[in-house]
Formats: structure tokens, sequence, C-alpha cells
């Protein structure tokens, strides 16, 4: 999997993914743009601690916190133990293993926005379902329970009332992740149904979208979403497997410099150089609340009919340069 351009005989970049169908994308920009390139499948991975790696100059990890939903819990401890791996060789990683502690942690989430004096929904961290309706006590109803480790909105669930979330305790309902820790956070109500998500990549801004929601919905991925705003149906070139009709709609933002100001500085902290970071404007109150940061941020669907560009072809290229390769001269999309 590699172009003629003179790359041939460096050494290869590696993708390192658990989800195959999710990435199609970005193998076919790799390709197009001659990368000298390697699928890393996660689900079958094993490694040497001797090993010095060489057969790698940069590997870019796009595990995925929601592995757990496919059988594929344990790996994200095994990708945290690979990554450590890989940096203690001196390999260049690309969302390495500061980006994916971050990623695989709502609670170190919620303790960086607090570090940065950023706004977020107020929280609980909790560790046992005995704790639950104590916590949304002091929150205050409703409220929404979220795993520490989810992806995708997985196992988030939301209690209106006190007599609610105990009836769930009672029964024995609640699920608490496969780290058995849970974030009892404050629900918010999104002003004119409307979350915003940032994009970066190199830690820079790339471009912002506005996900236009229908009823209440904790699964946002915008490759799944169907239609932009205008009603036209957008081409899903991710997440071709389990994307659903959701019915929301999509449309390009420009983000405040302040919210871009804000989002590189989170993505700097937490070591994502490729991600996205959503946010809302709280109905009740009109605060900017920010509430999810996210190292396997798939892009948009329909991209350049949605922002005017590609942004798979940008990371491909930035990828290739950090791994000092030639990327293959050709009109951008």
């Amino acid at each position: 999997m590699s172009g003629d351009n003179g790359n041939g005989s460096q050494k290869k970049i590696g993708i390192y993914y658990e989800q195959p169908n999710w990435f199609v994308p970005l193998f076919a920009a790799m390709d197009a743009k001659g990368a000298n390139w390697k699928k890393i499948d996660a689900r079958f991975h094993s490694y040497d601690p001797t090993a010095a790696e060489s057969e790698f100059s940069l590997i870019f990890n796009r595990m995925s916190p929601s592995a757990w939903q496919r059988g594929m819990g344990h790996g994200i401890f095994y990708t945290l133990n690979y990554l450590k791996h890989l940096e203690d060789k001196g390999v260049r990683v690309v969302n390495g293993y500061r980006a994916f502690v971050s990623e695989t942690s709502k609670a170190l989430q919620l303790n960086m926005l607090e570090r940065l004096g950023l706004p977020y929904p107020k929280a609980i961290v909790i560790s046992h379902p005995s704790q639950a309706v104590a916590a949304a006590d002091k929150i205050g109803f409703p409220v929404i329970l979220k795993p520490n480790i989810g992806g995708s909105g997985a196992g988030i669930k939301k209690f209106s009332a006190r007599a609610e979330l105990k009836a769930a305790v009672d029964a024995n309902e609640l699920y608490f992740g496969v780290d058995n820790v849970v974030l009892v956070q404050e629900a918010f109500t999104a002003r004119d149904g409307v979350i915003t998500r940032v994009e970066v990549l190199g830690g820079k801004y790339l471009y912002a979208i506005q996900i236009h929601i229908t009823g209440e919905t904790f699964d946002l991925c915008p490759a799944d979403i169907c239609k932009n705003t205008r009603g036209e149906e957008l081409t899903r070139i991710a997440c071709p497997v389990d994307a659903p009709k959701t019915g929301m709609t999509v449309e390009a933002y420009q983000a405040p410099a302040r919210v871009i100001e804000q989002v590189e500085r989170m993505m700097r902290e937490a070591g994502i150089e490729v991600g996205g970071v959503e946010y809302v404007i709280d109905e009740p109150t009109g605060r900017l609340l920010y509430y999810d940061l996210n190292a396997l941020s798939n892009f948009v669907a329909d991209p350049v009919r949605m922002i005017g560009f590609n942004p798979y072809e940008r990371l491909a290229e930035f990828l290739m340069s950090e791994a000092g390769q030639r990327a293959e001269v050709g009109a951008r999309s």
C-alpha cells in the first residue's frame, strides 16, 4: 500500500484501528497520496517489549473507546500499553498515550476542563450504583448517567426524577462500563436543538459543524447523519455499517474565535492532534458548555458538499508530512 513517489524505501506509516469500516475514506486518501503505509488491526495484535518497532516512522492511533460494544473492551487497555511501548521506543505516535488516556476517561476530561477554567455540565464521579441517587440529589434533576469509557453515546441514560433513578438502582439496571466508573451529570437542553462540533487537525482548527438534533439522543456521530439542513441526502463515507437514520441534520458553521482558542487549548492539554470537541448553549441558562472531547472523531458525511473540502486528504497529507514522506501532487477536492 504505497505509491511510486520515492517513499517506498522509507519506514511505513502505521494506522492502528479496531473498526475497519470507519476508516475506508482515510485508507483511500493514503493510497491516493502515494503514502507508504500499513494497516495495524488492533483485534489481532501483539508486540514484543524488546522490539525496536523499526518498521514504522509514525503510527496513527484510531482505537475506539466504544470497542467494548464489539467484544473488544480488553483492547482499550491493551492499546494503552502498546502506545506507551511505542513512545518509549521513540516512535512518533499521533494521538498517542496521553491522548488515549484522555479519550478513555470522561472523568479526566472533567479534571482538564476544571484545570483550564472552561465551562462544562456539573458532574460527580461515582464508582458504585448505590452512590447514584445521592450524587444526583447534589446535582439536581434531570441528570444523565454517563459511563467513563463510552464512545458514540454508549450507555448514557437520562433520569428526570429521583424515583425513576432509585427504581433503576433497586432493579440493578445501571451499566457502569468496562472500568465501573460513571459520571452523574446535569442534563442540559441545547438551545434550538443545536449542538456544535469543532474538529482539529494537527491540534489546529479545521472546521466546525452544527448538528440539529431531534428529540433526545446521545449518539451524535456526524458521519451517521443523513441530511443537511436543506433536506438533501448526504453520502455517508464513514460508519457505513452502523449508520442509523437519525432524522438529525447538519450544516457547516464558522466557530467563534474564542471557541477556537479554547478548543485548541483543550486539545494541547489532552495531547490530541486529530479529534473533535462538542458543545452546546444551554437553553435555560444561556451557558456555553463543553461536554465531550473525542480523539476518534469521524469527519462529517459528504464533506466536500458540506464544508467545501475533503478532510481525509488533509489528514493524509498531515500524516505523511509528520512521517517525512512526500505526498503526490494533485488537486485537493
